[in-house]
């Protein structure tokens, strides 16, 4: 009757706890490394007269006995073939047997030798426990200190099995974390509604700033910032309460209270480990942060230098100012990519194997995908080196026609007279002629050209006068240099003329020489000359003209 209601009064507080805390224990484990359970059918039995063997010399690893959760003592050396994790199960095992009568016996420490071994065989009252042999003692130690060490060791877990089945204790235990989850429950919340609150009035004067300025402030850049960090700072601040609660429910049971110290001291020694990492790279990022000031101020010196240029302020000799933009842009990359090559070593974490695979994966990727961009990249810097064209040019290129819009590292961009804007890879611009019409439209304008076919019947000087009268009622054509006519060809049945003028707006090509064709039409219906193109087979009975202009006032 008594062992049933001893074993009744062992059993319901364990089985209360381990229902409470059963989702706690899948994530700490009910032991540690050290408690690995093996057969026991491979040892030999222990010595009759002294209850142990000969210990060996072991290969396996060692092995905690931890009894309640708490470190009792660590064993490394083999007995008899039985390994330090099977000589701890077999320790547990013997702990597990003793009740209430046995477990307030005193710790005993009895010294034994068997042949040329001696250690100390640890019992509970007359209940063996556990043998410790000089092998078993760790390095810088010895065995009376690993004695004294597990007899201090025992005090606690004496006292923790005392606790553990002891209502009051559970009964505290469990109202001191339901308390510490209302107080967590409470914090989330207002944490929620607190940070909710700063987000929406950082929101409203970000929309504020956006609807204020056309642009973009700093301050709009940094109150987004906030409202980021607000978020940030909010989980981070949730993340330490649910481990601040979960160390202080672990720390409320008598069995889970060791989980709790290694809770606290693991974060102890991460925190230390975090401070001690970034004092650490402080020396680092200071040097980071003065490379990169240093090669700032050589980008502005040389960006300073580089816009005089490009306005005609400076005049280099070797520097065309078509060409600045470009080198601009070049020697800005160049100069930060080699301050980044220069910080770089001093960067936290840049030695680290993950830091260099990552390098290396951004290079295989750059390498194997850059092909085609390094082509287009070059071919720009070539198309904008050999100053074939520049924005704002009208240009014929790839039976493209029309006005150059951007041209940019990888493509140009030409808008047609039809408004549509075609795009054109650099590496097709420079496989292909480019006529620019507006390359040489210096102070006489840009030359304009257009043929007509006049039958040998008209004379070759009325034909000259009437189309320099044409391009002079033409609005746009310059009257300096003055238009003139050249006559390119005496086919077998007419005489091509060219008119030659010039233009002051390139980009007016189209309309001006649409109006250039109208009015030689004009002027040559209104003298009675044909013009003979579609080509001319056979005389006609009646002049081919148009109908006259009328006349003028």
């Amino acid at each position: 009757m008594l062992s049933t209601q001893s074993k009744a009064r062992k059993t319901i507080p364990v089985l209360a706890f381990l229902i409470l805390l059963g989702a706690l224990q899948p994530a700490f484990g009910t032991a540690a490394s050290a408690d690995a359970t093996r057969p026991d059918g491979s040892s030999q039995a222990l010595a009759a007269t002294t209850g142990v063997t000969v210990a060996e010399p072991s290969s396996a690893p060692p092995a905690v006995l931890r009894l309640l959760n708490r470190e009792f003592v660590q064993l490394r050396s083999t007995i008899a073939g039985a390994t330090p994790a099977e000589r701890v199960e077999r320790a547990r095992k013997r702990f597990q047997a003793l009740d209430a009568s046995q477990i307030d016996q005193p710790l005993r420490a009895i010294p034994f030798k068997f042949g040329d071994y001696e250690g100390i065989q640890l019992a509970v009252g007359s209940e063996f426990l556990v043998s410790l042999f000089p092998a078993d003692v760790p390095e810088g130690s010895s065995l009376p200190a690993m004695l004294s060490t597990s007899e201090a060791r025992w005090k606690d877990i004496r006292r923790a099995w005392h606790d553990s089945r002891d209502w009051t204790e559970l009964l505290k235990a469990i109202a001191s974390a339901a308390a510490a989850t209302l107080l967590l429950w409470g914090a989330i919340w207002g944490i929620g509604r607190a940070s909710a609150a700063m987000r929406l009035k950082v929101q409203a004067r970000c929309a504020n700033l956006a609807e204020d300025n056309a642009r973009i402030r700093w301050e709009e850049l940094l109150w987004r910032f906030l409202s980021g960090c607000i978020v940030v700072v909010r989980v981070v601040a949730v993340a330490v309460l649910a481990y601040a609660w979960l160390g202080w429910v672990l720390d409320a049971f008598v069995l889970t209270r060791p989980w709790a110290d290694y809770l606290g001291s693991w974060a102890w020694e991460k925190a230390i480990w975090l401070g001690a990492g970034m004092a650490g790279a402080v020396p680092g990022l200071a040097t980071v942060a003065l490379i990169f000031v240093v090669t700032r101020a050589i980008v502005d010196v040389l960006r300073y230098l580089l816009l005089g240029v490009e306005t005609g302020r400076l005049k280099l000799p070797w520097l065309h100012p078509d060409t600045v933009s470009a080198t601009r842009r070049v020697v800005v990359v160049l100069v930060w990519a080699l301050g980044l090559a220069v910080a770089y070593p001093y960067l936290p974490g840049a030695n680290t194997d993950a830091f260099k695979g990552l390098s290396v994966l951004l290079g295989v990727m750059a390498t194997l995908g850059s092909t085609g961009l390094v082509t287009q990249a070059m071919s720009g810097l070539l198309l904008i080196y050999a100053r074939a064209l520049r924005k704002g040019d009208y240009v014929v290129v790839s039976g493209v026609e029309g006005v150059v819009t951007e041209v940019a590292p990888l493509a140009t961009k030409i808008t047609n007279i039809r408004n549509e804007e075609i795009t054109v890879p650099n590496a097709v611009l420079i496989s292909s002629p480019i006529f620019n019409y507006s390359k040489l439209a210096t102070e006489t304008g840009t030359l304009l050209s257009t043929k007509v076919t006049i039958g040998y019947d008209a004379p070759w000087r009325q034909v000259h006068a009437l189309l320099i009268e044409a391009a002079d009622a033409v609005a746009g054509v310059r009257r300096t240099p003055a238009p003139y006519v050249y006559q390119r060809a005496l086919s077998d049945f007419y005489v091509e003329y060219e008119l030659f003028c010039s233009i002051d707006r390139p980009l007016d090509r189209v309309p001006v020489l649409s109006r250039l064709h109208g009015a030689i039409q004009d002027v040559f219906n209104r003298d009675g000359v044909q013009i003979m193109s579609p080509h001319f087979v056979l005389q006609p009975r009646e002049a081919v003209l148009g109908q006259k202009p009328p006349e003028r006032p």
